[in-house]
């Protein structure tokens, strides 16, 4: 029968082995948390342009342009939900490693080799999750670049400009903004 002290040494030794994946879980959970940022952006654009095509009867170019669009946000939507998924993959095989490597403190088996394997697939899930996650960046920059240069004032098609955003501000509240950094009190 092992001595207390070689299992207090054991458990020692796997808490801090078990202090980078907890590290790496708390990384994971700000990548998710990112991830869910953008899919609810790409939501909410496909709710409004889905109310514009309804209320709006735009046609021509213009209704092809947004059709075009809600395609473009459906992809990206699907690329953000399997970026998450292969997140929280990671994060349960993270956890699943660190419950491992204490079964293996309190155990006589030797589970180094089932802690590396499961280790390998977290990373491996981590980066498809990345590289989904650049994938979806790069689809919403084109996504910019093929349909955010161009939008409808009046019936027309018109380039963005800071004249055309005006009327979109036009009704903020801008009482309690001070105009100009002079007014604005030093903060102690």
């Amino acid at each position: 029968m092992p001595s207390v002290e070689s299992h207090v040494f054991d458990i020692t030794r796997v808490i801090s082995l078990a202090i980078a994946p907890v590290f790496l879980l708390s990384a994971i959970g700000t990548i998710i948390s990112a991830l869910t940022a953008r899919l609810a952006r790409a939501v909410d654009r496909r709710r409004v342009i889905e109310e514009k095509l309804e209320h709006l009867h735009v046609g021509g170019t213009h209704r092809d342009v947004m059709i075009g669009e809600l395609h473009m946000l459906a992809r990206r939507i699907t690329l953000v939900l399997w970026a998450i998924g292969a997140a929280v993959f990671s994060a349960l095989l993270i956890c699943v490693l660190i419950g491992t490597a204490f079964m293996g403190a309190f155990t006589s088996l030797d589970l180094s080799r089932t802690v590396a394997i499961v280790f390998l697939g977290a990373v491996i899930a981590l980066t498809l999750c990345l590289v989904l996650f650049m994938r979806e960046v790069f689809l919403a920059v084109s996504t910019l670049e093929d349909f955010g240069s161009v939008h409808l004032v009046a019936g027309r098609r018109v380039a963005r400009t800071n004249e055309t955003a005006a009327p979109k501000y036009a009704n903020a509240n801008t009482d309690s903004i001070p105009a100009s950094r002079a007014e604005i009190p030093p903060s102690v």
